[in-house]
């Protein structure tokens, strides 16, 4: 199985993999979301079979990409679950998580798909999967969220929502999208 572990790299492995990081960051700002591993290579400098070493697949290059970004949604979570206001803990949460996904292009990439090629990235989403469960628990319980809804699909609104605000251009498109979400999600009387 792929691992994003860059400590069981020797020092000028780990260099060439965070120099092939780079690129692919900078590419994936740049709107190119299909990243291709000869371009990567080429502007890396290096060759392109020990950039499929480094990287097998497109899937295991976006979950390196995007793992710093994932850790702290992760930490968002678990800071909303421990949010004493359930509904402050859940608006913030997802604040944090659009936030998070339109900073990164590679996180809002890698919560769009439910499977995860790296054993790492599969512990995390696992982790990030059970603390946004308990606060969004917590939410349905103060009627912050009505009942139906899950977890997964807040993680597509949320794809949706960031998807949006990219395609508009609108600074406050992010907020004011979130909010129209959020308010659409609360329990209101006869709401199902």
């Amino acid at each position: 199985m792929p691992s994003l572990n860059p400590e069981r790299l020797r020092a000028d492995s780990a260099r060439v993999r965070e120099q092939m990081l780079s690129v692919a960051r900078e590419r994936m700002r740049a709107g190119d979301a299909d990243l291709p591993m000869n371009a990567i290579a080429k502007e890396a400098g290096v060759g392109v079979g020990t950039a499929y070493r480094h990287f097998p697949t497109h899937q295991v290059l976006l979950e390196a990409l995007a793992a710093d970004s994932l850790a702290a949604l992760v930490a968002d979570a678990r800071t909303g679950a421990n949010d004493p206001d359930p509904a402050r803990g859940f608006a913030r949460l997802m604040r944090a998580g659009l936030r998070l996904m339109l900073d990164d292009p590679a996180l809002a990439a890698v919560l769009q798909r439910r499977d995860f090629a790296c054993d790492e990235t599969r512990e995390l989403g696992a982790e990030l999967f059970t603390s946004f469960g308990a606060v969004l628990d917590r939410a349905r319980a103060g009627g912050a969220v009505r009942a139906g809804i899950t977890a997964d699909d807040l993680r597509r609104l949320m794809c949706g929502v960031q998807h949006a605000v990219r395609a508009g251009g609108d600074d406050g498109a992010a907020e004011r999208y979130l909010d129209v979400m959020l308010k659409g999600l609360q329990n209101r009387a006869g709401s199902r």
